[in-house]
């Protein structure tokens, strides 16, 4: 089923999406992380789609959510079985026009759906605002290798419990269960 959002339609992959979504992930590290990260990260980073093969494997295998305006792609999420999202990107020219908003919705919808009770990230630091806005905090500092450059990121974890089903994070009883799991990071 697709959600719409002011020309925003959001729904899964199809497979002859994944060259502009592999583009998409590229532009959208050179253009955007490119104020919180080194050129060297960021290029270590962006290669990341360089694989077309590996690329389109990944996406059969992740089946993401993506962001559709006037047809063309304009951000795409993954989300892993146990509520890690492993990818949230929306095109560089495409900021702070309700896209990622529509993308987190539909995630959370479908974690909600599998009855998950905790969203996680492993969030570029340039993107933290906008997961906080979205209700998630921030859990650990990582710092991950990538294709051998070290960079940094956070790990963030949002609830989706009920009010009352748990006791708040203020109470002093640590409510999230993943705090203390190794996390591998994929970028």
């Amino acid at each position: 089923m697709a959600e719409v959002n002011h020309k925003t339609i959001v729904r899964r992959y199809r497979p002859e999406e994944a060259e502009a979504i592999a583009l998409l992930f590229r532009n959208t590290v050179r253009n955007v992380n490119a104020g919180d990260y080194s050129p060297e990260q960021v290029g270590a980073w962006a290669a990341g789609a360089g694989d077309r093969d590996v690329w389109r494997q990944r996406l059969l295998r992740t089946r993401p959510f993506v962001a559709l305006r006037e047809g063309s792609v304009v951000g795409f999420a993954e989300l892993l079985p146990d509520g890690q999202i492993d990818c949230f990107y929306v095109h560089h020219d495409q900021l702070r026009r309700g896209i990622g908003r529509a993308l987190m919705r539909r995630l959370e919808s479908e974690a909600r759906r599998r009855q998950l009770d905790f969203l996680t990230a492993d969030v570029s630091l340039t993107a933290r605002p906008f997961f906080e806005k979205a209700g998630f905090r921030v859990v650990r500092v990582c710092r991950v290798s990538v294709r051998g450059v070290e960079l940094e990121n956070l790990r963030m974890v949002r609830s989706l419990r009920k009010e009352g089903r748990t006791r708040s994070a203020g109470s002093g009883q640590n409510t999230d269960r993943r705090e203390g799991k190794s996390y591998v990071t994929r970028l």
